[in-house]
């Protein structure tokens, strides 16, 4: 290779840099992960269960719980192997073992422990085949454009969440729920292929120095601070109410006069408004307050939360899924902007990881709560529904006892000028 192709491969800037082939492996793996399929298909499957074995929501509400909870527990597991070894002998692995869970699911029969089993499978490999994985390779090869790698990977999974449910849902309509898991286990396999060839991180001798991150409270420190649990208290609010709707949103959009196909629809529209609200929230949170643009979305959501409850048309349900969207898709970027704005940078991946555990408890127990309630009801009363968007105003309400004073916005300042960790979930 000669001089000037050998500075093209090593400028970011250049379409030639090899850093781009892995972003775009990555965004490949990632449209393809847990993050888009498990919880934007859900929902599509509580109907058909019910009735080919009798299941009670809640029942089957539970094994969504328990894949998040699992999630939770495993992650930073997770993340001690990828610093260990190699990213493709860890993402590789899980996305086989996530491809065959997912296929074993059309062999289901009237044991509801297997699918419990099942989802506990797919919650051990998901962090292994989604962003966590692919974030930490797109950090070896990206300083100078690492905010617009990092967001290409990341709207992977806002792209696969437009075109998978749609698509499982004409399956099951067409061919039945067994062929649709089985679909959805070659959907999960396309980010094989890429993966093997390109993901890999950069070799040591080429990687540029970076500052070293040295400012910030300690962990104990951090868990002391009002602020802390109150960025808990809003994660924890919002993943109830996001994953106690999403997870239910075909079966109550269809309870309520909605037709299954445009059911599915309105989970893709939810999906792309949370790519495009993703974009602009990462250009807001620069000019103006974190703290007042978290409580402007998730009074957004809070809002869609509440047109949905009463959806009885395809207008009504799409503007919800769009404003829900809008709303919680881009509440998880603002959070790692908080995060570091009050505590630094010392610590910040073990906090923001603390921060995936609140998100999965409250994400794990939503869905539990709202199939509890159906099963008590016998339907999907629009004040169920009302109460989720109450958790979801609850959720701005408190992100209100949120402040900021000149040395926070100083901090902040030192560590996006630096970059020396992502910002982005």
């Amino acid at each position: 290779m000669n001089q000037s192709a050998s500075l093209r491969t090593a400028n970011e800037s250049s379409i030639y840099y090899p850093g781009w082939g892995v972003a775009v492996a990555a965004f490949i793996g990632v449209m393809t992960s847990f993050a888009p399929i498990v919880p934007y298909t859900f929902s599509l499957f509580l109907n058909p269960l019910h009735a080919a074995f009798g299941w009670q929501r809640e029942a089957i509400g539970g094994t969504f719980g328990l894949a998040a909870i699992t999630v939770a527990l495993v992650s930073p597991g997770i993340g001690v192997l990828l610093d260990r070894y190699p990213p493709r002998r860890i993402i590789l692995p899980c996305i086989l073992v996530f491809a065959l869970a997912l296929a074993s699911l059309s062999r289901l029969g009237p044991n509801i422990g297997r699918l419990y089993i099942t989802f506990f499978i797919l919650g051990l490999v998901a962090n292994g085949t989604a962003q966590f994985a692919y974030t930490r390779t797109m950090l070896t090869w990206f300083r100078k454009h690492r905010g617009f790698a990092l967001a290409l990977i990341l709207t992977g999974s806002g792209v696969g969440s437009i075109f998978i449910p749609p698509a499982t849902q004409w399956v099951i309509d067409h061919r039945g729920w067994r062929s649709a898991y089985l679909f959805l286990g070659g959907v999960a396999l396309l980010g094989f292929p890429l993966t093997a060839l390109l993901v890999r991180n950069r070799p040591a001798a080429h990687l540029q120095e970076e500052p070293v991150p040295t400012s910030g409270v300690s962990v104990g420190a951090a868990l002391c601070t009002i602020a802390f649990w109150v960025l808990a208290i809003i994660t924890i609010l919002s993943a109830f109410s996001e994953n106690g709707l999403v997870t239910n949103l075909a079966a109550i959009l269809t309870e309520h006069g909605v037709t299954a196909q445009m059911a599915a629809f309105a989970l893709s529209v939810r999906g792309g408004a949370g790519i495009l609200a993703r974009l602009g929230v990462g250009l807001w949170v620069d000019r103006f307050s974190p703290q007042r643009i978290q409580t402007f979305v998730l009074s957004l959501a809070a809002v869609g939360t509440l047109i949905l409850a009463f959806a009885g048309t395809s207008a009504s349900a799409l503007a919800g899924a769009a404003l829900l969207g809008i709303g919680l898709g881009s509440e998880a970027d603002v959070a790692p902007y908080l995060l570091a704005r009050y505590f630094g940078r010392k610590h910040f991946s073990v906090l923001y990881g603390l921060t995936w555990t609140a998100y999965a408890v409250g994400g794990g127990i939503g869905p539990v709560v709202i199939g509890h309630l159906y099963d008590r009801v016998g339907s999907y009363e629009p004040r169920l529904i009302v109460g989720l968007a109450v958790i979801a105003f609850a959720a701005a309400a408190v992100s209100l006892l949120l402040r900021s004073d000149d040395r926070e916005a100083a901090e902040y300042e030192e560590f996006t000028s630096q970059s020396a960790m992502p910002l982005k979930e």
